[in-house]
C-alpha cells in the first residue's frame, strides 16, 4: 500500500524526484460512533484513528516527509525532543533510512511503551533533567551548530505530512466536517490540519471546518495565555508548557471560527473509557478531543444538532497503557465455579 507521499505528492511541498522513506503510513480508518454522536446531540460523530499508523501515532505522517527531505539533502543524522510519540516515530523512520537518530526526553516524563520503541529502533536516547521545552531548546540549538537535522514540528516538512489527514477525512466524508476536535500539545497537528483544509478549499472549493483544540487543564498555555513552566497532566503526549507552533494554533482556531479550550484530567480519562467501551483504545491525550466536545456541549457553549463532527484520536492505547487497578477474581479450574461466578 502506498504511503502518504506517493498518494498525495501533488499536494506536498517536497523536493522533486526524491524517493519516499515510508512505512506505508496514512490511510487510517474513520470510524463512525453513533452512540457517542447521540450523547452529544450531533448528527454524526466519526473518530479519525491515527493509532493505526505504523508506530501507533499520527507522528508518522510528518516523519515520512521530514526524513525523506533530510535524506534528499544528504543528512546522515537527525535529532528530536519528545514526550514519546515523536521519539518512536523518528527512531523508526531514521532506521528505515539508515540514519543516526538522537532523541532527547524529559526525565521521567515519557510512557514506557514509547521509550521502548525508541530504544528498539536503535535511537540514541538521552534524558534531560528538565521539561520537554528545555529538551527541545537543546535539540534546536544543536541542530543549528552541528550537521544534524531537527525533525520536531518546528521542521516545516513535518506539517506537510501531517496535513494529509485532512485530505483523507475530506475524501472519506465527501467534504469537510462541521467541527474537528483534536488534542493540542506542541500545536503542530492543529496547525497542519488547518494547512490541509485551507489548501483543499483554495484548490477545490468547499467549506472549512470549525476547530476545537483541547489542552489538559494542567498544561494549557494557549488557554492561560502564558508559558506553563511545570506542566502537569496524565495525558503525557500533550504535557507541553510552551508549544512550538502556539501562534499558528491560535490562528487556526480563530480563522476556523472555533477555539482552544482546556479540560481536567478526569474528563480526559472518562472520554478514554467511553471510547474503550465503543471498542477503541486510545492513549489518554487522544481522548482530549472528545472530552472537549462533551465539556462545551454540557456547558451550553456548543450546539451540535445537525452537525457532522470528527474527533482526531492521535495515538493507540498501547503507547501509554495506564491500566486502572481493577480487582480480579480468582476461581478454581472447574466449570461450576465459573458458572456460579457469572450467575449463568
Amino acid at each position: 500500500m502506498p504511503g502518504i507521499i506517493e498518494r498525495f505528492r501533488p499536494y506536498l511541498d517536497l523536493p522533486l524526484g526524491v524517493d519516499p522513506i515510508t512505512l506505508s503510513e496514512g490511510n487510517t480508518p474513520l470510524i463512525s460512533m453513533p452512540r457517542l454522536a447521540s450523547d452529544l446531540g450531533a448528527a454524526e460523530l466519526h473518530i479519525k484513528f491515527e493509532g493505526s499508523n505504523p508506530t501507533g501515532s499520527f507522528k508518522d505522517r510528518g516523519m515520512t516527509t521530514a526524513i525523506t527531505e533530510a535524506v534528499s539533502r544528504g543528512a546522515s543524522a537527525v535529532i528530536c525532543a519528545s514526550t514519546g510519540n515523536t521519539a518512536a516515530s523518528a527512531a523508526a523512520y531514521a532506521a528505515r533510512a539508515g540514519l543516526r537518530c538522537v532523541v532527547l526526553l524529559p526525565h521521567g516524563g515519557v510512557a514506557s511503551g514509547k521509550l521502548a520503541a525508541a530504544y528498539t529502533h536503535g535511537a540514541e536516547v538521552v534524558e534531560v533533567e528538565g521539561s520537554f521545552d528545555q529538551a527541545l531548546g537543546l535539540a534546536r540549538r544543536l541542530s543549528e551548530r552541528a550537521p544534524i537535522g531537527l525533525v520536531n514540528s518546528l521542521n516545516p516538512y513535518r506539517l506537510e505530512g501531517q496535513k494529509t489527514a485532512a485530505f483523507e477525512i475530506t475524501e472519506a466524508l465527501g467534504g469537510a466536517p462541521d467541527w474537528l476536535a483534536l488534542p493540542v500539545g506542541n500545536a503542530g497537528n492543529i496547525s497542519a490540519y488547518w494547512m490541509g483544509y485551507r489548501q483543499l478549499a483554495d484548490l477545490e472549493g468547499g467549506d472549512l471546518p470549525h476547530f476545537l483544540g483541547v489542552q489538559a487543564r494542567g498544561s494549557a498555555p494557549l488557554v492561560e495565555g502564558h508559558v506553563i513552566e511545570h506542566p502537569e497532566t496524565v495525558a503525557s503526549a500533550i504535557r507541553i508548557g510552551n508549544p512550538a507552533r502556539g501562534e499558528q494554533a491560535l490562528t487556526a482556531a480563530e480563522e476556523s471560527g472555533g477555539r482552544i479550550i482546556a479540560v481536567p484530567d478526569r474528563a480526559i480519562l472518562e472520554a478514554q473509557r467511553d471510547l474503550a467501551h465503543e471498542g477503541l483504545w486510545v492513549e489518554p491525550a487522544s481522548a482530549a478531543g472528545l472530552a472537549g466536545l462533551r465539556s462545551e456541549v454540557e456547558a451550553g457553549r456548543l450546539n451540535l444538532s445537525g452537525q457532522r463532527v470528527v474527533c482526531v484520536c492521535t495515538g493507540h492505547g498501547l503507547k501509554d497503557p495506564q491500566v486502572p487497578a481493577e480487582p480480579t477474581t480468582l476461581i478454581p479450574p472447574n466449570l461450576q465455579a465459573l458458572e456460579d461466578l457469572l450467575k449463568l
